[in-house]
């Protein structure tokens, strides 16, 4: 990816498409200095890397008045956990870079001068290792039947590490739909015999999950999404990401 200028910078917290209501996204990640220093160092600090994690910080123009709002949005997850997802300044269309964990809504500020426009700021710190993956599903494709997504050769799982997967339901229309998301592997990218590797919980509702596999080594190289929708007249928008990490 060349230099490029913030224009397009995707956020999806929870079940919320932060998109229109946010102008700056920061993403962190650092692992803890550990000193090792000892009489063997020669004289110079040694050092060992400690525990690890992330935060992403964003601000933008406050809203309230429905569950698509920042304000009311922000108060039903403020101390709660969920899946966030930034893009790396793309649309959020499949294959598009990603990063995203598991975070606690930690602070929310809002409101500000007379005269300007209502601020909003706010911070989610991670319970989950930050992962750097691939969008997985675009936020503006409606479903309204059983599908898959698009393959991503997203490579192998060793053993020891994971297959992560977060998901976010963004809006839900229809009698009493439902949307039961699953990550699949194969050998290759024809998916001819996928193997679920792992499944989200049903949803009703706007909202997010995030889901891991066990750290046994999988030696698929190829990943998608698919997903079930029952009900009468559903449809569901979502977007959706997968990384090894």
């Amino acid at each position: 990816m060349p230099k490029t200028v913030l224009k397009n910078v995707r956020c999806f917290a929870v079940g919320l498409d932060l998109t229109s209501h946010s102008n700056k996204v920061e993403l962190s990640a650092e692992v803890e200095e550990k000193p090792t220093t000892n009489y063997g160092s020669d004289g110079w600090s040694e050092v060992v890397g400690g525990l690890a994690s992330s935060s992403i910080a964003g601000e933008g123009q406050w809203e309230a008045g429905d569950d698509t709002a920042v304000d009311d949005a922000t108060w039903a997850q403020l101390g709660g956990v969920g899946p966030w997802s930034v893009s790396a300044n793309n649309s959020a269309a499949v294959g598009g870079l990603c990063y995203f964990t598991r975070a606690m809504r930690a602070d929310y500020t809002l409101l500000g001068t007379v005269g300007d426009v209502a601020p909003w700021v706010s911070t989610a710190k991670s319970s989950w290792p930050l992962v750097r993956g691939q969008f997985a599903h675009p936020p503006g494709t409606a479903r309204s039947a059983d599908g898959s997504g698009s393959g991503l050769e997203l490579g192998a799982v060793p053993a020891g590490r994971r297959l992560y997967a977060a998901l976010h339901v963004l809006s839900v229309a229809g009698t009493t739909p439902s949307l039961t998301a699953r990550v699949e592997s194969s050998a290759d990218d024809t998916f001819a015999e996928p193997s679920v590797r792992a499944t989200f919980d049903a949803a009703a509702a706007a909202g997010g999950q995030i889901v891991r596999t066990d750290g046994s080594a999988i030696a698929d190289t190829w990943w998608r999404l698919a997903w079930t929708v029952t009900g009468t007249t559903p449809s569901f928008l979502f977007a959706a990401a997968l990384g090894i990490g």
